[in-house]
């Protein structure tokens, strides 16, 4: 799927309810989905296939259902019809940060690194690596309440990426960063594509669309 025809031929929604596979090695798979609040149409047949190795942009006007999209796909949000697949194990960095302000961020990492069944010591490194990237080094023992926006947000990112995802799915993922950070950031994309993960990011800055494989854009009425 080249940038230029990135919105997926619509096709007819299947008569099955909406399912999410079981984790295997491979990409996101989405068919025909629809979501509707009420009498509010949020997305219509939206298709698109994200295989290992790839990266693609997601944009579009405000309300146009971006956010719903990745809520829909990491599961925590149910389509009306149409069927999510995910291969490979989920990775989900929301716009609203889930942090507690009273703990530190090594709390943090320890916290999610419980769920990969990673120790304290362990889920710290790791996280130590993913921030370094970002050019963050994690303070031991400072609340979470006191750290900027663009920090916060760089471990919204870290703790993310703490399950070692085949899927990773980000949501404006770069808000607060330095212009240093946010292309880091972007440098990251490209680290975990040559690893072969699956990479889907929610993006309004148009100008940066060449540093993705492929482009989905749901302020289109049509498709080809």
């Amino acid at each position: 799927m080249a940038a230029d025809d990135a919105v997926s031929r619509s096709v007819p929604a299947p008569a099955s309810s909406p399912t999410i596979a079981s984790p295997q090695v491979g990409g996101l798979e989405v068919r025909s989905v629809t979501k509707s609040y009420g009498r509010r149409r949020v997305l219509t047949d939206v298709s698109f296939h994200v295989p290992a190795g790839r990266s693609l942009a997601v944009v579009g006007a405000n309300g146009c259902g971006k956010s719903t999209l990745l809520k829909i796909c990491a599961g925590l949000v149910s389509p009306d019809r149409g069927t999510v697949r995910v291969h490979g194990r989920l990775g989900y960095c929301p716009q609203e940060m889930g942090l507690d302000g009273f703990l530190t961020s090594e709390d943090h990492l320890a916290w999610f690194g419980r769920g990969r069944g990673l120790s304290r010591r362990a889920a710290v490194a790791e996280g130590s690596r993913v921030a370094a990237a970002l050019d963050w080094s994690i303070p031991r023992r400072q609340q979470v309440r006191h750290l900027s926006g663009g920090t916060r947000q760089k471990l919204n990112v870290t703790t993310t990426m703490l399950s070692d995802p085949g899927v990773v799915l980000l949501d404006e993922p770069y808000q607060g960063f330095d212009h240093g950070s946010y292309l880091d950031f972007w440098g990251l994309v490209d680290q975990w594509c040559d690893e072969g993960r699956a990479v889907v990011v929610v993006t309004h800055l148009l100008h940066e669309l060449n540093r993705v494989h492929d482009v989905l854009d749901l302020s289109r009425t049509e498709v080809d």
